[in-house]
């Protein structure tokens, strides 16, 4: 989704971010790095570019009151307005990123803010500001030739540029509704100090585009099948993995999803039926993330939703069925000499 093959690095400032719940400052550079190196910039592009380029979710910054008061926002619209401000609007950022840094297992580290030309995401070259922090240093191993042989060294505390921890790109697109949004965050620290780069730093909320839309529905349709069916009718564990599977199917050949359709085809049973559009309204008002009835299915969002479907048959710890088509070809019963549950499993021929 994002490419930058034609992308440049207009101007970078690099400030230290410390982690005030322990004591620790940030420190500012009085202006921004200078890159007169021309390996330096390209080493600085992939480090900060390159694994954007399977991002598949879009995202906005945004505020519950209004959008102006999302200090991100305020000051990427500052940039893209007026370059000149760039450094005086990348030591704004780094203060705010330092007050929100109040969590004791939050890790110190470098922030990077940079501004791109020509990033592409969505078929559109666009303007970028981006801002990373490197959070994990690494020992690497330098190997110098010497007479007769060669020398050893190894240099401390430096970064991987393999390994980007926490990174966003905000391009200067669709700024009425927060820009469009891809980021990065590798979490570390636990799962409380996680929250802080995407809830509190940026603020961000999901686009609802047909990503989202399928994503959402394939992820609300297995929580109801798995956690809700239960409460309702008795069914085997066979039976919900055929359930899953026919889902799963009619997501990879239809091009449209149709809420009617899909119940039709899929669930065919009309109470189960109007337990899962119950299911998925309650979904959508207390998440505040609309679904509607059509829309156009992605297929990066069907392939992510792929890995997390199981169609597998766990049976203690001695066999596992995988179950991929027709469920009326396996039979679940009892075995009273044995006091055991067994499945009966018809075929043609073994492959």
């Amino acid at each position: 989704m994002v490419t930058h093959f034609d992308a440049s690095l207009d101007a970078i400032s690099v400030h230290h971010i410390g982690n005030q719940a322990n004591n620790e400052m940030y420190a500012l550079s009085k202006q921004p790095l200078g890159l007169n190196d021309e390996i330096l910039p390209k080493l600085l592009m992939k480090y900060f570019l390159t694994p954007f380029e399977k991002s598949t979710e879009v995202y906005h910054l945004m505020h519950p009151s209004d959008l102006e008061l999302n200090t991100v926002y305020h000051f990427a619209t500052e940039v893209f307005d007026d370059a000149e401000k760039f450094h005086g609007a990348s030591e704004q950022i780094a203060k705010y990123l330092y007050n929100v840094s109040n969590h004791p297992n939050i890790k110190p580290g470098e922030l990077y803010v940079v501004l791109f030309r020509n990033v592409q995401i969505e078929g559109n070259e666009l303007d970028v500001l981006g801002i990373f922090k490197s959070e994990n240093k690494e020992t690497y191993l330098k190997v110098y030739p010497d007479t007769g042989g060669f020398t050893v060294d190894y240099e401390e505390n430096a970064i991987n540029i393999n390994k980007l921890d926490k990174g966003v790109l905000i391009f200067n697109i669709e700024k009425e509704n927060g820009y469009k949004v891809v980021v990065i965050d590798k979490n570390t620290g636990g799962q409380d100090a996680a929250v802080y780069w995407k809830d509190q730093f940026l603020q961000l909320k999901i686009r609802n585009d047909s990503f989202n839309q399928t994503n959402n529905t394939l992820s609300i349709y297995k929580n109801f099948v798995t956690q809700k069916l239960d409460d309702e009718f008795e069914m085997s564990k066979a039976d919900k993995i055929d359930l899953l599977n026919r889902s799963m199917k009619y997501f990879k050949e239809k091009e449209t999803f149709d809420l009617d359709e899909f119940a039709g085809e899929v669930i065919g049973n009309q109470e189960a039926i109007e337990s899962f559009k119950t299911y998925k309204n309650n979904y959508e008002q207390e998440f505040d993330s609309p679904i509607h009835d059509t829309f156009e299915i992605s297929g990066n969002a069907v392939k992510k939703q792929q890995r997390v479907y199981k169609s597998v048959l766990k049976l203690d710890k001695n066999f596992h069925i995988y179950i991929h088509g027709d469920n009326k070809l396996i039979e679940k019963g009892f075995d009273d000499d044995k006091a055991m549950n067994y499945y009966k499993v018809y075929f043609k021929e073994e492959q």
